[in-house]
């Protein structure tokens, strides 16, 4: 039997495929592209066709990597990065018009990866996650911060708000003064945000805090007058909020990489600067942990379930799908922790049983 014919349909004109790329995330569409660009190396160096791929290709390939150290690290690929591979090549296949391989052998080799590091007690077989920036967290990192500076300014906010939103920094970054802002009753500001992951818009109510230095909408004004300030001469009233600011305190340098203007040109902060706003503030305390971004959306569910909130107020607040999966383990970890710990609540009630039985006999 002869190829079948190929789809006379199956084909995008350049505005669509611009379109589609636009609806890939910049961070994935860098990951999978970093994915698929190291496993076209590895098949020129062992002779194997990248594309389109056998499924024991893919297969010897994850087979390599859990077997490989990694320059970065000195250490294999986790199961949850091989796990991202996979899902990468797959990507690219579907991107150039050809069938994804069947990858069920190369998750097998990831199953069997994770097993043996979970029975070696190996970290890598738990999933990374960002620590829980918290209210306690957030106060001791803005303690150590120069808030006198724009720099300062912009970090504080930027911490403060992620944690009221209980947002992402994909969420965060795209913020613009004043168009995503308008005045709450109450002092406080409705906050309209774009949920990613539900793709959805949401507005979202931060009302004044009771402790200034830990008030999100305080802050973001003192943000929004010291940058009115630095762009008066510029007579520009609308601007993104969370821009870059080189060491010296200039508002939106431009940045250039072999004499070509890279960043966006508006000066607003990638994620990933953002992720490294946090990381350096909350470092500079000496805690330990994962701190990204992503840290201030567990924090603001730390700090909301620490104060007693309702498990659906806070998904609804957050952005979260009444039976999301993701806000549940949120909750599942810290419920398990302290006061909420079902074992501590056991010892609690069989010491009240103890002092009424002493109670009951002494009478």
């Amino acid at each position: 039997m002869g190829e079948p014919e190929a789809d006379p349909d199956a084909w995008l004109p350049p505005e669509a495929e611009e379109d589609v790329q636009a609806g890939i995330p910049w961070s994935t569409e860098r990951a999978y592209g970093g994915d698929m660009l190291r496993f076209a190396e590895w098949c020129a160096v062992v002779g194997r066709r990248p594309m389109p791929a056998a499924p024991q290709t893919v297969t010897a390939y994850l087979s390599h990597l859990k077997r490989t150290p990694r320059e970065k690290t000195g250490l294999p690929y986790s199961p949850s990065s091989m796990g991202r591979v996979i899902a990468s090549i797959r990507a690219a296949h579907r991107a150039e018009g050809h069938k994804p391989p069947d990858t069920m052998g190369a998750r097998k080799v990831v199953r069997g990866y994770q097993a043996e590091l979970s029975v070696a007690k190996d970290p890598r077989a738990m999933p990374s996650k960002a620590s829980a920036a918290d209210r306690t967290v957030l106060a001791d990192a803005l303690a150590l911060l120069d808030r006198q500076t724009l720099a300062g300014r912009r970090d504080a906010a930027l911490m403060l708000l992620g944690h009221a939103l209980m947002s992402r920094g994909s969420e965060l970054v795209p913020l613009d003064w004043p168009a995503s802002f308008t005045e709450a009753d109450g002092g406080g500001l409705l906050v309209r945000v774009y949920r990613k992951k539900r793709k959805k818009w949401q507005e979202v109510e931060v009302p004044l805090d009771p402790e200034p230095e830990l008030c999100a909408v305080r802050s973001v004004r003192a943000l929004v007058a010291e940058m009115e300030a630095a762009l008066a001469g510029e007579d520009r009233t609308a601007f993104p909020l969370f821009q870059r600011i080189d060491r010296y305190g200039y508002l939106a340098p431009e940045m250039t990489r072999g004499g070509e203007p890279i960043g966006d040109p508006s000066g607003r902060m990638t994620e990933e600067a953002a992720s490294d706003v946090v990381d350096r503030s909350i470092r500079r305390t000496g805690r330990p942990g994962k701190w990204t971004s992503h840290a201030l959306r567990r924090g603001g569910v730390k700090s909301a379930r620490d104060a007693g909130a309702d498990i659906v107020d806070i998904g609804r607040h957050g952005g979260w799908d009444d039976r999301s999966k993701a806000l549940i383990g949120y909750i599942d970890e810290e419920d398990s922790k302290g006061a909420r710990n079902p074992l501590v609540k056991i010892g609690q009630a069989a010491q009240e049983r103890a002092q009424k039985n002493r109670g009951g006999t002494s009478l």
